[in-house]
């Protein structure tokens, strides 16, 4: 279950945009606001099964935006590619000792890394 709500979490983020206003607002409050569906349908007038239904025509329509365009799976092989490289440096750091010129050079690429990572 928390799996399922990390999953919509990050499609949300990167295909929110692409929802219809309602929709989108309706999985930000559901989501990110800890709203009640009954609360949603209160504040909008509706009832709570039309609350309901958008919420999941909203996020099975994330699940298909991401099967098409795959952004989520390159983010997530794009942080293990930069993990992998973070132990890579840390290892031929340690190896080379901390004062070489090698090792100043492998930190500056280190660094630059963990910005991006971040």
């Amino acid at each position: 279950m928390l799996e399922d709500i990390f999953t919509i979490n990050m499609l949300y983020d990167f295909y929110g945009n692409l929802l219809p206003q309602r929709q989108r607002e309706f999985v930000r409050l559901y989501r990110e606001e800890n709203w009640s569906l009954s609360e949603i349908a209160e504040e909008f007038g509706l009832t709570r099964q039309g609350v309901y239904d958008s919420v999941r025509k909203a996020e099975k329509a994330l699940y298909e935006y991401e099967s098409k365009l795959k952004l989520m799976e390159r983010f997530r092989k794009t942080e293990q590619a930069l993990r992998n490289i973070d132990r890579a440096l840390t290892q031929l750091i340690e190896q080379s000792g901390e004062d070489t010129a090698l090792a100043v050079q492998l930190r500056r690429i280190k660094n630059t890394a963990d910005a991006l990572g971040e």
